[in-house]
């Protein structure tokens, strides 16, 4: 049935859980680029030890806004400081409801006087466009959606170099040392005779760089760089592996929006289409409760604390300085115990009888939302949110969010894979049977070289 918007078609359904649950997405597409280049587990060694060539040109969304206003909009909107925000820097942006809970969060980029570009998932940009739209800001908008959504061809390229051997490959492609950026500033270079907006980033815990430029000019810049790395261990990172490199930087990239309910609400699931993200994505997982409440998120609990500034009015201020000093859980990692995991992937060769859930490698997600319960003696702690293998640790992981009680390193906690009652109707769960896994409390970042050596003093 086709309806005009989320909120008709919430009202059809009448709970958003059911509706989520029963989606039949999978998870979060990383689309066009190609599957693997070498294979995954060279792939992710190569951040860790040489140097990864990351494509981010098609999976995000990128909104452009320009005008008088366009400043104030970001800050009426947005949990961080502006105070002291200059063209040419970045910041992960963080949106909230009025009660406080995340909508969702992307990257912006301060790219000229009054002009802005957000980039990330749909959720923080749809906020940011429907306010835009209906607010009365002296400003407009430019939306180039990802490559899923459209013909393939974006305004920009985007592309990440990364790991230890990254100012090695930059410095050949170059024919210089590299500009000392600091952290989350950006700078012009030169590549193959093309002007190219270097970002100073860090994604997975090693130095590097974000590289965009016009869309026309992406062959000839990848193409330098794969060149000028060829003897320095540069691997391009492939659509399998992209996704597992949040992992160890400790970054929850899915949070569920918290727009389902309340009528301050309302006009914006009105504004948002039948086929927006909000209203297609799937939720799966253990943790399974019919209050979608349940399933939203603070700041707090993703680890954006840091982030929240309260020297600006925006919306969800009130709410969360009343949380402020009330935090009950704590972003961390799970480490999987390896004799669980192997248990449950063996029902696989079991002739008759039920399975696990299939455990993919290297990323395990099969929603769009993965949601799993985390419990210590039998009552649930936590909601473990991302799981996925990391090679250079040998591990299976997951990010965490836990009760604070429970959020100290080497605290022993179970967490529930699979879902109730044997799977959803989504095609991406197959029917199994729940399987317990016991789990270590670790720290977010898990990597040491993320938490601590990365960024420039």
């Amino acid at each position: 049935m086709a309806y005009k918007n989320l909120e008709e078609k919430l009202q059809a359904v009448g709970n958003p859980v059911k509706m989520l649950r029963n989606s039949q997405i999978g998870p979060y597409a990383f689309p066009v680029v190609r599957n693997e280049f070498t294979n995954w587990r060279d792939e992710q060694s190569s951040w860790r030890q040489g140097c990864a060539l990351f494509d981010q040109s098609h999976h995000m969304t990128d909104l452009y806004v320009e005008g008088p206003d366009a400043l104030k909009l970001f800050s009426d909107l947005g949990v961080n400081s502006f105070k002291n925000f200059k063209v040419n820097q970045a910041k992960q942006f963080v949106a909230c409801t009025p009660d406080g809970y995340v909508i969702g969060d992307a990257i912006l980029f301060y790219l000229g006087e009054n002009k802005f570009n957000l980039v990330g998932r749909p959720p923080a940009a749809d906020w940011v466009q429907y306010h835009l739209e209906t607010g009365g800001y002296k400003a407009k908008a430019v939306r180039d959606q990802r490559s899923a959504e459209g013909e393939g061809k974006r305004l920009a390229y985007r592309f990440q170099v990364q790991g230890p051997n990254a100012l090695k490959v930059m410095e050949k492609v170059l024919g210089a040392p590299p500009p000392d950026i600091k952290f989350f500033n950006i700078s012009d270079i030169k590549i193959a005779g093309k002007t190219v907006h270097a970002l100073r980033h860090g994604m997975v815990g090693q130095p590097g760089w974000e590289l965009y430029g016009p869309w026309d000019e992406r062959d000839i810049v990848r193409n330098a760089i794969i060149e000028a790395g060829q003897d320095l261990g540069l691997r391009q990172v492939g659509a399998r592996t992209y996704p597992t490199s949040c992992l160890e930087s400790g970054w929850i990239p899915s949070p569920l929006p918290a727009i389902y309910t309340g009528e301050k609400l309302k006009p914006y699931r009105q504004w948002l289409t039948e086929k927006s993200y909000e209203s297609m994505a799937s939720l799966g997982g253990s943790f399974n409760s019919d209050k979608i409440e349940d399933y939203y998120l603070t700041p707090y609990d993703l680890g954006y604390g840091p982030f929240v500034k309260f020297d600006h009015e925006f919306i969800g201020k009130e709410a969360l300085e009343k949380m402020v000093n009330n935090q009950k859980r704590k972003k961390v990692t799970l480490v999987w115990n390896g004799e669980d995991v192997a248990k449950a992937m063996a029902t696989l060769f079991h002739s008759g009888g039920e399975i696990a859930k299939y455990i993919d490698l290297p990323l395990a997600n099969y929603s769009t939302l993965p949601y799993d319960k985390v419990v210590k003696d039998g009552k649930t702690v936590g909601l473990s949110t991302y799981t996925g293998y990391t090679f250079n640790e040998r591990a299976m992981i997951s990010l965490a969010m836990v009760d604070v009680a429970y959020a100290e390193p080497g605290t022993q906690v179970t967490l529930v894979w699979g879902e109730e009652g044997g799977g959803s109707t989504k095609p991406t769960v197959e029917r199994h049977k729940q399987a317990e896994i016991r789990a270590t409390v670790a720290p977010a970042p898990y990597a040491e070289v993320a938490r601590v050596a990365y960024r420039p003093k």
